[in-house]
């Protein structure tokens, strides 16, 4: 389904119609977050029916509603599973694996609160290759050179987390330009006027969509980015993860120069649950 919206309107858009009945599934709202949606698990299973998640040893996984079924079929596959902390407030990465686990607890660690239960933090000298990256998307672009709408604040170019997960572990050498990237979304999150000109060089493309009814390849030619681009960077963004304040003072203690800040950003509200 193309709706030709700018990304930036989904949050506006009717829920109801776009993300399933009642507005989607819970978490809900759906503003400020990556959105979950009627029909993930069928979108999980179409990725996890892919080759690049089959031969993947190490699949990192975002920490929203819509991937769960993802995180779940990563432990469940004997996979290790690397997740942030949410919003990268608490700490950096956990890594879980299957035999961390039981089959009474497996269900509960594809949670924020399992993560924190039962995974093993790791830190920026963590030795670790990840094999395979699933990140979420509020909208994604498949014909506009796979551009990917993390939500940022109306395009104006500052670091989402994704953005800033990536960019660490590229820092570790985790990663590399080789290492897939897939979204999964529901159709409605697939647009098609997601402006070229606001693509900025820290940016992260995506190489394959899965939706609950079709999996594309994007053959994406956006460069991916080689790390933290500290210049889009806002203050306040850095002031309230810690990790990114540690890698920040690594390198100014290693090359023994500054680094620079981005503009001033105001962050956007923390979603809440509705009360029920």
């Amino acid at each position: 389904m193309r709706d030709g919206r700018r990304p930036e309107s989904l949050e506006m858009a009717n829920p109801k119609e776009d993300l399933g009945s009642n507005g989607g599934p819970n978490p809900r709202p759906v503003h400020h977050r990556i959105p979950n949606f009627v029909g993930a698990s069928i979108a999980a299973k179409n990725l996890g029916e892919l080759e690049e998640f089959r031969i993947a040893s190490c699949v990192k996984v975002n920490p929203d509603s819509p991937q769960k079924q993802l995180r779940l079929l990563t432990l469940s596959g004997g996979k290790k599973l690397l997740t942030p902390q949410p919003r990268l407030r608490t700490g950096f990465f956990s890594v879980l694996e299957y035999g961390m686990l039981s089959p009474s607890t497996i269900n509960e660690a594809c949670t924020s609160v399992g993560v924190a239960k039962y995974g093993r933090p790791i830190g920026l000298d963590e030795k670790i290759t990840v094999d395979l990256i699933v990140i979420g998307s509020v909208a994604v672009d498949p014909d506009d050179r796979c551009s990917s709408w993390q939500g940022r604040e109306k395009g104006i170019g500052l670091q989402g987390f994704a953005e800033l997960e990536y960019g660490m572990l590229r820092y570790m050498g985790a990663i590399d330009d080789s290492t897939p990237i897939v979204t999964s979304v529901h159709d409605c999150q697939l647009v098609d006027d997601i402006p070229v000109e606001k693509l900025l060089i820290h940016d992260v493309p995506v190489d394959i969509i899965c939706t609950p009814t079709q999996v594309i390849f994007t053959n994406a030619t956006i460069p991916k980015p080689k790390g933290i681009y500290w210049d889009k960077l806002s203050p306040e963004k850095l002031g309230q993860i810690q990790i990114l304040r540690e890698l920040k003072n690594r390198i100014e203690r290693e090359t023994g120069q500054k680094l620079p800040f981005g503009l001033w950003e105001k962050l956007p509200p923390t979603a809440q649950r509705k009360r029920r």
